[in-house]
């Protein structure tokens, strides 16, 4: 398979990088101009879990709602324009692969599309309302919690886009599958460290230090992870034949 760079100059090439850029910025506008008029309905919704602890919200600063406003039409719109810059994505690599693998477009803006949003609606349904609940649990008399907005949202949105991206797993290793640079084999036999790995990072990554929800990010890993080895059986390429040897006459 040629690769980009052998087709085009490398100036080219970083032109056809700023070109995606600029498209995907374009994708992204779009999907906040969508999100804007729906903002404060959304901020309503993500504050039902702290509502529902008899806690309420707070602004410090005099702009902090409003910003935090754009911030959350911003967040919801990269997933609205989750389509356009996996296209984007796409089209930039595709010059570097065989024709008959082009055909691959389709599915892969349509699932990359899915996981994202699956990972950030996993997020927010599953995995933030316990932890929520989780932290204000250490409220006492004495010690009540004044939870500010903009903490509050930066709090959500970090780990909604950190699901989004880490749901994209199976969809990457099936095109490191498809490039050649893993196999389903070496795959499975590291299957051990990618547990541990996935552990690892939900200890990183969750918001408290208790198993169960660091489980609730270990557990979608780990079966993503599967997910991907068996999509790499399927789609990734396919080893090449030995060659046979030739016969010599003495």
């Amino acid at each position: 398979m040629a690769a980009v760079t052998d087709k085009m100059p490398f100036m080219e090439h970083l032109g056809e990088l700023r070109v995606r850029i600029v498209r995907s910025l374009v994708a992204l506008l779009i999907g906040l101009g969508i999100a804007l008029p729906f903002s404060q309905k959304i901020m309503d919704y993500l504050a039902r879990p702290v509502q529902a602890t008899g806690n309420q919200l707070v602004f410090l600063a005099l702009t902090e709602a409003f910003w935090v406003q754009m911030k959350v039409a911003l967040i919801v719109g990269m997933f609205i324009a989750a389509p356009g810059i996996l296209w984007q994505i796409w089209a930039f690599v595709a010059p570097g692969l065989h024709e008959h693998e082009k055909k691959y477009a389709g599915p892969f803006v349509l699932i990359g599309s899915v996981l994202f949003i699956g990972g950030g609606v996993f997020s927010l349904k599953v995995v933030t309302p316990f932890a929520i609940q989780f932290l204000l649990s250490y409220s006492r008399p004495g010690l009540q919690p004044m939870i500010s907005i903009g903490n509050y949202v930066d709090f959500l949105m970090k780990f909604t886009l950190a699901f989004g991206l880490v749901f994209e797993l199976p969809l990457a290793i099936t095109l490191l599958a498809r490039m050649g640079v893993v196999t389903p084999a070496v795959l499975a036999k590291n299957r051990k460290y990618a547990i541990l790995g996935a552990f690892i990072a939900a200890a990183i990554l969750t918001p408290t230090p208790d198993a169960f929800n660091q489980a609730l990010m270990a557990g979608p890993l780990i079966v993503l992870y599967e997910i991907g080895i068996i999509s790499a059986r399927i789609f990734g390429r396919r080893p090449k034949p030995a060659p046979v040897p030739t016969e010599t006459s003495a």
